[in-house]
């Protein structure tokens, strides 16, 4: 009797709980519901009618993607391929020199290496906007200001929490299997290339995942380093989405942010279950 009782409040208690992340759930995905319904709108309902579905006369299927796509003088697939360019770069540049770094600071105790990973996690909790102006300042004068160049400005700001996480995971790796590859002649390069990097593979998984969504979102650093003459990134290109007098036209800006954030979606329901199995191994061990 006693354990029908327990398991019917184990039930009860479980569906309050589905109860509650469903409505949670519902309030995350409401946004991007309203976006994607407001892209197949006319401009001018998307003001007046923001929340009805476009149906009617409201309805004007897909223009607004047309239009966004072919809006101005910047063609919007030379600012996917520049977003797809700087996103790889960057994503790959952080994951190879961090991890390395990561794992030096974990198999050499020194004072050196130990300042170098707290100033590392130090850098996750300094605000992006106290140090923008300055940046923008040495992106210009360093000639950082290329989609060739800005990830590694994108390295500077993304190795605090790459570290943090790739030194968490070193720290459970055994150092005997280093050892032996040593034994048998490999020199640190070999080691990592060979021993330590295909262990990653969680953690730089993970890591990858979350740099990747953080760059291509990402408006406020290309903005500011980059030459909007020349280059412009999915975010920027959105932004200058205007016509004369300073008109917006809503639909097509609602159309083309639709467009950016489906790879992301996609590519985070694909690799969703590697992000928690990266992070419980990078943030628990040692």
């Amino acid at each position: 009797m006693k354990k029908s009782k327990s398991l019917s409040g184990e039930r009860k208690s479980k569906n309050v709980l589905f109860a509650v992340f469903t409505v949670i759930s519902i309030i995350y995905v409401l946004p991007m519901f309203i976006v994607l319904m407001n892209s197949f709108k006319a401009n001018t309902f998307v003001k007046t009618a923001t929340f009805a579905l476009p149906t009617g006369e409201m309805g004007v299927g897909f223009d607004n993607y047309i239009k966004g796509m072919t809006f101005g003088n910047y063609p919007f697939m030379k600012s996917v391929l520049f977003s797809v360019l700087i996103t790889i770069v960057s994503t790959a540049l952080i994951l190879i020199c961090t991890s390395m770094a990561a794992w030096f600071i974990a198999r050499v105790d020194s004072l050196i290496c130990r300042i170098c990973y707290y100033l590392f996690v130090f850098s996750m909790v300094v605000p992006f906007q106290m140090v923008m102006f300055t940046l923008a300042k040495t992106a210009d004068t360093l000639h950082l200001n290329t989609p060739w160049t800005i990830p590694i400005i994108y390295l500077g700001f993304g190795a605090g929490l790459a570290v943090f996480m790739f030194t968490g995971f070193i720290k459970g790796i055994p150092l005997e299997i280093e050892e032996a590859a040593a034994i048998d002649g490999c020199g640190p390069v070999r080691t990592y290339f060979k021993v330590v990097f295909p262990m990653l593979r969680p953690t730089m998984i993970s890591v990858g995942i979350l740099e990747i969504m953080w760059i291509w979102n990402d408006y406020l650093l290309p903005y500011l380093s980059l030459n909007r003459t020349k280059y412009m990134t999915i975010p920027i290109h959105i932004q200058y989405l205007q016509g004369s007098y300073g008109s917006i036209d809503l639909g097509a800006i609602m159309a083309l942010i639709t467009l950016s954030i489906i790879p992301v979606i996609v590519f985070y329901l694909t690799c969703q279950k590697h992000i928690i199995k990266g992070v419980a191994a990078g943030a628990v061990k040692g």
